[in-house]
């Protein structure tokens, strides 16, 4: 019979941790937020377990969109929303993919978990070649094992992601992933920079890996623009230093599910409401909702996230209301330059800064 602490041991070196020097977010072994929250009990869990209320989640059997350009030139920011946060960024003759899913559940090995009701936007065999992949965070429904496998074998794509998940990811066969602590930069070509961002979130692939790779969002800095990719995570102070450090954002991709029942989503999942607030804090000139309409995470429904998104837009003043673009799996849109527009964006002052 195998013990306990067999099973701890065991764990550990299946996933193995971060280990470093110690930061404002960092105490050694785990990971922290800059604004902690009290951790919810499995009471709690429970308690949300035994009263809940789904919303109506439809299975589709949508056909994919046709396939995105091989290449957008300089000038030109296309955006395809895949499914949940995948999302292709082409710019400056670069192509980014955001926390790559394809597969048919998010789970252990895409096989066991929470399954999808919306197929990919877009086919696998259908994406240009990549050249550059942003992980947010290592739970599976944004570190999707054989999906990235099928991508490294494809195209062998510079992955950029947080403190302790390249090593993490080198056991599961996914090897050369890079790593950046928050505020950290790297140049991902000639004229374009990714430097990450702190989230309010946590990590974990099981219970006894909890907090111990760091979470977090990234902004993209092409010749022309300047994507926030937000990954997942709740509402903090760090909008107010983003907001500092870059005056505003072209595109922001801000995720907006689940967050229902907000008492126990609100510590780690924007609300729609709070996606306003936070392209208004930003001076986004376009903001896209992503983290929604695939797989079934809270009690909203599939739908609902963008209708209560639409709804908190129209409540806002015409001086303070952000320009919000929905995209279902497999539409795109081409980002208009920001300068076009610029002296019309929402001031920072329309929204309490936090």
């Amino acid at each position: 019979m195998i013990g306990i602490g067999a099973l701890v041991a065991c764990a550990a070196a299946t996933f193995p941790g971060y280990r470093g020097p110690r930061s404002d977010h960092f105490d050694g072994h785990r990971f922290f937020n800059e604004e902690p929250f009290e951790e919810q009990s499995p009471s709690d869990f429970a308690r949300w377990q035994l009263s809940r209320h789904r919303g109506e989640w439809p299975d589709s059997g949508a056909v994919p969109a046709p396939a995105p350009p091989m290449r957008v030139g300089d000038g030109v920011l296309r955006v395809t929303m895949v499914n949940h946060s995948t999302v292709l960024l082409q710019l400056d003759s670069l192509n980014i993919l955001t926390d790559p899913v394809w597969s048919d559940h998010v789970g252990l090995e895409g096989e066991v978990g929470v399954r999808r009701h919306r197929a990919p936007g877009i086919v696998f065999d259908s994406l240009p070649p990549i050249d550059i992949v942003l992980l947010s965070h290592d739970h599976y429904d944004h570190m999707d094992l054989p999906t990235l496998v099928r991508l490294q074998e494809r195209d062998h794509p510079r992955i950029v992601t947080g403190l302790g998940n390249p090593a993490y990811l080198a056991t599961q066969g996914v090897r050369g992933a890079e790593q950046l602590d928050w505020w950290q930069s790297a140049q991902l070509g000639r004229g374009v920079r990714v430097t990450a961002v702190p989230a309010r979130h946590w990590s974990g692939r099981t219970l006894s890996d909890r907090y111990e790779r760091l979470w977090e969002g990234f902004v993209i800095e092409g010749k022309h623009d300047t994507v926030y990719f937000a990954g997942d995570t709740g509402w903090g102070r760090m909008y107010g230093e983003l907001h500092s450090r870059w005056s505003r954002f072209t595109l922001a991709l801000l995720p907006i599910a689940p967050f229902r029942p907000r008492w126990y989503m609100a510590r780690k999942h924007l609300s729609p409401d709070d996606a306003v607030r936070v392209a208004q804090i930003t001076r986004s000139g376009t903001t896209i909702p992503i983290h929604w309409g695939t797989f079934e995470l809270g009690d909203d429904g599939e739908s609902e996230p963008v209708d209560t998104l639409a709804a908190a837009v129209a409540k806002v003043p015409a001086q303070c209301r952000p320009r919000v673009v929905v995209l279902r799996n497999g539409e795109h849109a081409e980002i208009t330059p920001i300068g076009d527009y610029a002296d019309s964006l929402p001031s920072a002052r329309c929204a309490r800064l936090p």
